[in-house]
């Protein structure tokens, strides 16, 4: 039975790339912010306001698709505050955050910021910390290049829900 549940929950995440934006924003807002949109524009103006002029960010991972990728488990299968959030920083300007040593691709494809390596990104962790703080659950910050997220998300079919765009002011999304 909990095998068949997760099968089918895996089988719905493969879905997850035909969703619209507003229908994974709504996904994300229930599942990471409680049902409050307020709590998700606090947590979008707080990443707009610290990065860079330029610099986009999306969500990705099971706040997207509601399981987790390596064993199909649901969002916060382990209690309330166990799932983390996937922050993704696009653009040339979020990619100089990062060390050297904090690269899968230099200077194209970031490792996540996270407890584990805290020393990649210095000038992030307090954005990290912050953002921690307004969510109660941990968020790994990665950075990319706007072509790796087209590459992941649009050629792949991995789903990920735009924050805001690279280039955009900061009154245009989210």
């Amino acid at each position: 039975m909990v095998e068949d549940v997760k099968e089918e929950l895996k089988e719905d995440a493969k879905s997850e790339s035909e969703m619209s934006e507003a229908e994974k924003r709504d996904r994300v807002i229930q599942l990471a912010f409680a049902g409050d949109p307020q709590r998700f524009q606090e947590f979008c103006d707080t990443v707009r306001e610290a990065l860079p002029a330029g610099t986009g960010a999306v969500l990705r991972g099971s706040s997207v698709t509601g399981v987790r990728y390596e064993d199909g488990a649901p969002f916060d299968a382990d209690g309330p505050g166990t799932s983390d959030l996937d922050l993704t920083l696009l653009g040339e300007e979020a990619i100089n955050f990062y060390t050297l040593t904090g690269f899968y691709v230099p200077k194209i494809h970031s490792r996540p910021l996270c407890d584990k390596d805290p020393d990649i990104a210095p000038d992030l962790v307090p954005l990290r910390e912050k953002l921690m703080r307004m969510v109660g659950r941990p968020v790994n910050i990665q950075a990319s290049r706007d072509f790796v997220m087209f590459l992941r998300g649009d050629i792949i079919g991995q789903p990920y829900l735009t924050l805001f765009e690279s280039g955009q002011d900061a009154t245009t999304q989210a």
